[in-house]
């Protein structure tokens, strides 16, 4: 049997799960500005809080790896996921999370490949010309999703892939877009979308990397702003949506009644970041008073 101290120790807060640009990151994906663009500390402090109180931090984004990694060595820390949780990458070792069916069949092929020979990009750029294109540069060297941006329903992209006869593959939602981004007149912000295979999501790698530490529910939270973040929620104990969510994407809220751990940030982007942290911690140190 368990000691209290251990079954204490077990419940502490061990990781924090965070997407990057729009979350963790403000205006300009830096890690010093507020959403609006002003500077802050906050991120980098939420940080420190993170460092001081031996919590992990794993960074998940639909960027590219060798982004993700350069992000992951300057905040110190070894495990991250990248490319919408296709990949993950802990203490130096790769997983490929796409299902069998789209792995690489050999050391030239990748996963983008696959996606590519399969016809999708073409099929949905001709049906959604107008509300769908590449997300330049941002589309190029990557090794799993194809990027796009503009404004459409992914559900009906599943469907135009699935009267083309192109199955396994979904459209991601990953959240609004600053303005300028896109060069298609679109009737309201543009979103960035990612085409992957449908094993992928952030939660599958988040899911992973658990499994891999050894990690309870009750030990992890994690932070975001886009619909893909919040599949994470089931998963952890407590979920933050970042304000700047909802400001951007008022329909998020319609998702918020599907889970009963989310909580909505006051501050926005990182300011809600560390927000999510101290929250966590102050309320762990604090049990509240019924």
């Amino acid at each position: 049997m368990k000691s209290a101290r251990q079954s204490r120790a077990r419940a502490a807060i061990a990781c924090l799960y965070t997407d990057l640009d729009g979350t963790l990151l403000g205006a300009g994906a830096s890690l010093f500005r507020t959403a609006e663009g002003g500077f802050t500390l906050l991120a980098a402090r939420a940080l420190e809080l993170c460092y001081r109180a031996d919590i992990e931090v794993v960074l998940m984004s639909g960027r590219k790896r060798v982004q993700v990694a350069e992000d992951a060595r300057l905040i110190g820390q070894s495990a991250f996921i990248y490319e919408l949780g296709g990949g993950l990458a802990v203490d130096g070792q790769d997983f490929l999370l796409v299902g069998e069916e789209w792995l690489p069949r050999s050391a030239d092929e990748t996963v983008f490949d696959r996606v590519a020979a399969s016809g999708a990009p073409e099929i949905l750029l001709d049906r959604f010309a107008g509300r769908l294109e590449p997300h330049a540069p941002w589309h190029r060297e990557r090794r799993i999703t194809h990027l796009f941006r503009g404004l459409v329903e992914p559900s009906a992209a599943e469907a135009a892939l699935a009267e083309a006869g192109v199955d396994g593959l979904r459209l991601v939602d990953n959240g609004v877009l600053p303005p300028g981004e896109c060069r298609l007149s679109l009737e309201a912000p543009a979103h960035a979308y990612h085409l992957l295979p449908k094993p992928a999501s952030k939660a599958t790698a988040v899911a992973r990397h658990m499994a891999i530490r050894g990690l309870a529910r009750e030990q992890c939270i994690a932070v975001g702003d886009s619909r893909e973040d919040l599949a994470v929620a089931p998963l952890v104990g407590r979920f933050f949506l970042v304000r700047n969510a909802l400001d951007e994407d008022p329909s998020l809220r319609e998702e918020l009644d599907r889970y009963g751990n989310v909580e909505v940030t006051l501050g926005a982007a990182g300011e809600g970041v560390y927000e999510a942290v101290v929250r966590s911690l102050s309320e762990r140190a604090a049990p509240r008073v019924a």
